[in-house]
C-alpha cells in the first residue's frame, strides 16, 4: 500500500535551519567551492556536508539529507545573484529587506532625498 501513495514533500526550511546551514557552509567555504590545484578531493567534501547535515538536522523541522541542503544552498546562491543584478544594473527596484541583507549600510546606494 505505501508504493502507491504518493511521495509527500519534505517541509520548507525554516528560518533557524537556513541561518545553521550558512553559518556552517560560509565557515567551510574555502574547503567545498575552492578551485585549483589545492582544492579538496569528492571525498572530504562529502564529509564536509555530512557535518553540515549533522549541524542541521538538530534544528530541522524534518530530517535533511545533504542533496536537500546542497539544493538549498544552490537556490539561496541563485536568489542573491538575482537581486544584486537588479541592484547593479537597475533592472527593478530592489525590495528594502534585501539591501540590508546583502550590504552593509556604507555600500547602500544611495536613495532620493528624505521629504522635507
Amino acid at each position: 500500500m505505501a508504493e502507491d501513495s504518493p511521495k509527500r514533500r519534505k517541509a520548507n526550511f525554516n528560518e533557524a535551519e537556513t541561518e545553521v546551514l550558512i553559518e556552517q557552509v560560509l565557515k567551510h567555504e574555502q574547503l567545498l567551492f575552492a578551485a585549483g590545484p589545492g582544492r579538496a578531493s569528492a571525498g572530504q567534501k562529502r564529509k564536509v556536508w555530512e557535518l553540515i547535515r549533522h549541524k542541521v538536522n538538530p534544528v530541522a523541522a524534518c530530517p535533511r539529507d545533504v542533496e536537500d541542503l546542497k539544493k538549498r544552498w544552490r537556490d539561496l546562491k541563485r536568489r542573491d545573484r538575482s537581486k544584486l543584478c537588479r541592484l547593479s544594473q537597475g533592472c527593478g527596484p530592489p525590495e528594502p529587506p534585501a539591501l540590508g541583507l546583502l550590504l552593509a549600510p556604507e555600500e547602500l546606494p544611495p536613495g532620493p532625498a528624505p521629504p522635507a
